[in-house]
């Protein structure tokens, strides 16, 4: 199993890139989708996008340090950095996603 795209390390990520990439709809979606697991597959995400813009909110995602990212085999898993964010940021992603759900 290795590791695929480049994310942060916990003392690198920034609150402005965090907050920028879970401003749009799309992302916070996807978000969503991964705390509810512990992996999930790039093609397993129910988002009414093309797969370019998927490419791009991935990689969002990756550069911001929210999703970590491994391949195995052909497939890449994503995983949804809970530990490392709330690490350095404690609540954050779960006032995010709380707000989330209960403005739905």
């Amino acid at each position: 199993m290795s590791k695929c795209d480049t994310e942060p390390r916990t003392s690198d990520l920034s609150l402005t890139a965090i907050l920028y990439a879970l401003s749009d709809e799309t992302r916070l979606q996807m978000v969503d989708t991964l705390a509810e697991a512990e992996y999930v597959d790039c093609g397993s995400f129910d988002v009414d996008a093309p797969k370019s813009s998927l490419s791009y909110h991935f990689r969002v995602l990756v550069s911001s340090g929210i999703i970590g990212r491994k391949k195995v085999g052909t497939a890449i898993h994503n995983r949804l950095r809970r530990e490392d964010l709330n690490e350095r940021f404690p609540g954050l992603l779960d006032a995010v996603l709380e707000a989330r759900r209960n403005s739905a």
